[in-house]
């Protein structure tokens, strides 16, 4: 197992993004929460964006999980090989990308994705899958990591209210020892972090209940003007 893997198990990796338009949408604003989920316990940080996977890097010492995404439909999650390369150049420990059976915007298969990218980066890859079969696949080609981060947001599997456990449980008992199982999806409280953890992930990624404070405002705003 890759040293940066082994070092993830039993962890929290927090997703440090704020989307185009929103008043947080600058690199130097997701470097500094960046280091402050740091100093809360993150084990590693998913940064979005070639500027935010830079300054990021530049403000931890944790490992950087990057991609990069581009279009809002289909695959869009470090969609071709050109974006891969571009997050790895930009500084990346872990390469994230769309690990579905999509096609893909430059015509490569997930498979043939992954072998090219074998030629200029040897750090650990992260497949975000949306189901088990997208995952065997994955796995299958090569990636290291096996992330449940679309569950939910194709056709493949409905959305579930928190993070997938049943797709968890199944992964848990399927993917081969070369790949390991990290939640990522709809993880909203620590309750739900545990109980993905017991379903048999490896690691737990949590992103808007952490590190997006328009939508907690949302969440907040609503129980108020509701109760």
């Amino acid at each position: 197992m890759h040293p940066l893997i082994a070092a993830l198990e039993g962890s929290l990796i927090v997703s440090c993004q704020a989307y185009p338009g929103e008043a947080m949408r600058d690199p130097r604003t997701m470097a500094q929460i960046a280091h402050a989920v740091q100093t809360g316990g993150a084990a590693a940080v998913r940064a979005q964006g070639l500027d935010d996977i830079r300054a990021v890097k530049n403000a931890i010492d944790i490992p950087v999980i990057g991609i990069w995404k581009d279009g809002t439909d289909g695959v869009f999650i470090t969609p071709t090989l050109n974006h891969c390369r571009a997050v790895v150049d930009a500084g990346a420990d872990i390469l994230a990308l769309d690990g579905t059976t999509r096609p893909r915007p430059d015509g490569r298969s997930f498979a043939d994705t992954v072998q090219a990218v074998r030629e200029f980066f040897d750090g650990p890859l992260m497949a975000d899958c949306d189901s088990l079969d997208s995952a065997l696949a994955a796995a299958d080609a090569g990636a290291e990591i096996i992330g449940t981060t679309l569950a939910g947001y194709t056709p493949a599997r409905p959305t579930t209210h928190g993070p997938d456990l049943d797709l968890l449980q199944e992964l848990a008992g399927h993917l081969p020892a070369t790949s390991v199982l990290i939640a990522e999806g709809r993880v909203h409280t620590p309750t739900q972090a545990a109980a993905a953890r017991t379903a048999g992930a490896f690691a737990v990624v949590v992103g808007t209940a952490i590190t997006h404070p328009t939508t907690l405002t949302t969440w907040f705003h609503h129980a108020v003007t509701t109760a």
